[in-house]
Order: C-alpha cells, then sequence, then structure tokens
C-alpha cells in the first residue's frame, strides 16, 4: 500500500549559508582553537557572517608553520618568487566584484572600494617585478684595504610578525604581506578588526594561487589582546605594526629586545608608499671576504 502523506518540497531558495571567516594557517583554514568568534553586520544592520577571533595558540601554530616553511622559500630563485607574487596578483585581480562588495559592506564608498582594489593589484605587481632585481640594487662590492674581494649582500630576516592597518581593507594586508615575502620572508599577520572579511577572503586568492603552505599566515582577532606575543614571541625575527600607538610601540619595542628582533613601526601615510625599500627594512646584510690571488696562484696579501 502507497503512503498517501505527500512530501513538502524544500524552497532551496531560501535557505542561507551563513559563513564562517576562519583563520589561514599553513595553507589550511582551521577555526580558531579558542572556539570564539564575533558576528559582523553591514552598515544596514544586517548579519554577514562570523569572524573568528584568533588565541595566542594560534598565533604560535602560525610561526610553527612560518619557521618550517622559510628556509625553503628564501631558496628559490628570485625569478621563481616574482612568477608566484605575479600570480597573485592574477588570481586577486578575477575577485574584483567580491573584493568591492566586502569593502561596501563595511561601510567603504563604492568608489572608495573600487580605487582600494585597483591600487591593491597594482601593488603586488609593482613588488613581483622587485623580487628579481632589490639584489642587485643593493647588493655591493665595498673598497678595502687589503687583498680581498669584499661583497655585502641582502638576505632575509626570517619570519616576520606583522599587524596591518587598521583603517585599510585590502591594501593595508597587501602592504604588510607582499614586501615581507618578496624578500624571501615568510609572515603571520594579524588582520585589520575593522574590515576583517578581505583578509580571509585574500587568504582563499592565495590558497588557489602558487604559494608554499606556510609563507603566508593570516589571522584575525583582537590586537590588543596578541600585541604581546607578537613582540615576545622567542621565535619570530622581525616585527612590523602599522599605526601603532606610541604606548603600544613603546611596549611592544621593550618586548621584542629580549629576542633581539628587528622592529619597525609604520605611520599610515606609509601606506601608499611603494618603494623597495619596504622589501630591505626586512633583509640583513651579509659581508663575504674573499682572498684575491695573484699569477702564480698563491694567495696574495699572506
Amino acid at each position: 500500500m502507497k503512503n498517501s502523506k505527500t512530501k513538502t518540497p524544500v524552497n532551496t531558495a531560501d535557505l542561507s549559508i551563513n559563513k564562517t571567516y576562519k583563520l589561514f594557517i599553513n595553507g589550511a583554514f582551521p577555526r580558531t582553537e579558542s572556539g570564539r568568534y564575533v558576528p559582523i553586520y553591514n552598515t544596514a544592520g544586517d548579519f554577514i557572517a562570523n569572524i573568528c577571533v584568533g588565541s595566542r595558540k594560534d598565533f604560535r601554530n602560525a610561526v610553527v608553520a612560518a619557521r618550517a616553511a622559510q628556509q625553503s622559500w628564501q631558496d628559490r630563485s628570485a625569478y621563481n618568487k616574482s612568477q608566484i607574487v605575479y600570480r597573485i596578483a592574477e588570481m586577486l585581480d578575477q575577485k574584483r566584484d567580491t573584493f568591492v562588495k566586502e569593502m561596501t559592506d563595511l561601510g567603504y564608498t563604492k568608489a572608495k572600494a573600487e580605487s582600494e582594489f585597483k591600487t591593491a593589484v597594482d601593488t603586488v605587481v609593482y613588488y613581483a617585478g622587485w623580487c628579481d632585481k632589490y639584489m642587485q640594487v643593493f647588493s655591493n662590492v665595498n673598497p678595502v684595504a687589503s687583498s680581498h674581494f669584499n661583497f655585502s649582500i641582502p638576505e632575509p630576516t626570517g619570519v616576520v610578525a606583522t599587524m596591518a592597518i587598521k583603517t585599510s581593507a585590502l591594501l593595508g594586508l597587501i602592504q604588510a604581506i607582499i614586501p615581507a615575502i618578496c624578500g624571501g620572508n615568510t609572515v603571520v599577520v594579524l588582520a585589520s578588526d575593522t574590515y576583517p572579511t578581505s583578509a580571509i577572503t585574500f587568504a582563499e586568492v592565495l590558497a588557489i594561487s602558487d604559494v608554499p603552505a606556510g609563507i603566508v599566515n593570516i589571522l584575525t582577532g583582537n590586537r590588543d589582546e596578541l600585541k604581546s606575543h607578537f613582540a615576545s614571541h622567542m621565535d619570530v625575527n622581525a616585527l612590523v605594526v602599522w599605526d601603532a600607538e606610541k604606548a603600544h610601540a613603546l611596549e611592544m619595542g621593550n618586548l621584542a629586545a629580549d629576542s633581539v628582533k628587528r622592529v619597525k613601526f609604520y605611520e599610515s601615510e606609509t601606506l601608499t608608499d611603494f618603494n623597495p625599500y619596504l622589501i630591505m627594512d626586512l633583509q640583513e646584510i651579509k659581508t663575504t671576504w674573499h682572498p684575491i690571488q695573484n699569477i702564480t696562484g698563491s694567495k696574495a696579501g699572506y
């Protein structure tokens, strides 16, 4: 006997899928280990999504991933790094509408969102061009009195912990990441807590680009909660903070001194300052001495 009950069809058009923007660590998208998240709303007061609140443990996991990836990234040829960074620009440009919508949802005008997106793509392309050029520009053969060649060349600092500027959704994030990785560093970045959605969407761009896992790790969360951990972690080689308050800069600088980190604080005006010195700010200079041989093959000067 057939069942006479009729099933009510489900109108899938009425189903909404609420997104949780997760963290980006070691090429994957884990939820924060703390389980904390905050809802975010658009300018009309409508719910957009949940944003993970990253913890100290999340930061430590990201540093471990960045450290494991750093040497292999440094060892890649400059030309290959340039190709990979340019690929980021290619994939980013395909998501124009997504980024513009996210920025306008959180208060940008459409004109400002489109302008920032264009500048962000141009910035990635600009630094892609510098990947295989800054070493020639900033290397040097130094004059010395002894019978030696003396070479100075830049090398990556290592693992960079950076806090993106709060007042920018996408460009600030890119300025915090791209110059650092162009120079062979790996990055752990805390995104703006004012405009966090674009940061994780940018992580999705990285995930479909050729960027190896662990090179870029993106956290969302509270700067006041995480700033001391960024500054004091003993396996971080450089600390970069955008638009830091003076009191916070002093506190983080003192904490960073225990591990002799390189520390850079940038003002918001630097955001549109595209130049290779943002790469060089995260380079160490290695100097090599090489003896000069005379005609007979013996070392001169001994």
